[in-house]
């Protein structure tokens, strides 16, 4: 991502790689909720397709 320069190295050196660090943190929570979206929509067969999409109202109204 970013050239390596003598400022760079010392940044890592003395902080870490903090944007491979954040790529790293991202794709866990990505691959976490994908597995809750995924249990939610097996325990719910009533739930909405997705969880962009109004439900439908009830019929009486």
């Amino acid at each position: 991502m970013f050239q390596q320069t003598p400022v760079y190295d010392r940044l890592i050196a003395e902080r870490g790689d903090v944007p491979v660090q954040v790529r790293g943190e991202a794709d866990r929570i990505h691959r976490d909720l994908a597995q809750v979206l995924r249990q939610a929509s097996t325990s719910r067969p009533d739930a909405p397709p997705s969880v962009f999409e109004p439900k439908t109202p009830p019929s009486g109204l």
